[in-house]
């Protein structure tokens, strides 16, 4: 298998953990809104109905938002650093730290519910972000 796939792998782990977050958004929201008697015409607006539905309900939405926001700075890093030569074993291990991280953080949003343990978790993942991102900011325009 070449480098690039190898780099990539967790790329395609945060994409398939985005997938099954949206199963367990849905598998948590659908009997909510059932439960809750929400028309689902009546929540085309978001944030409608959001004090008639449990905690943790809302919060998997939130948790499946979140992974369309920050990661695609992740994905958009893992990519320039496949294609321009960044690929390494270091890139590769911190790309694995920020997806179980990004894991760690769905679980402690829907399931603990602590904002500060969240903030934690979010925070040694930007941390990995960042890392990776300087390292090719010094590669590419220092090197």
């Amino acid at each position: 298998m070449s480098v690039e796939i190898e780099f990539l792998k967790p790329v395609l782990a945060l994409v398939l953990w985005t997938c099954v977050m949206w199963i367990w958004m849905y598998a948590l929201r659908l009997p909510a809104f059932s439960k809750a008697g929400i028309n689902p015409d009546d929540a085309r607006h978001p944030g409608t109905y959001g004090d008639k539905l449990p905690a943790h309900v809302r919060s998997a939405a939130d948790n499946y938002n979140h992974l369309h926001e920050q990661p695609t700075i992740f994905y958009a890093l893992m990519f320039f650093m496949a294609l321009t030569g960044g690929a390494d074993s270091t890139a590769t291990l911190v790309a694995w730290i920020y997806v179980a991280l990004r894991v760690v953080h769905s679980f402690v949003q829907i399931v603990i519910g602590k904002v500060l343990l969240r903030f934690l978790v979010f925070t040694a993942g930007t941390f990995c972000l960042f890392f990776l991102a300087g390292r090719e900011a010094l590669r590419v325009f220092a090197g």
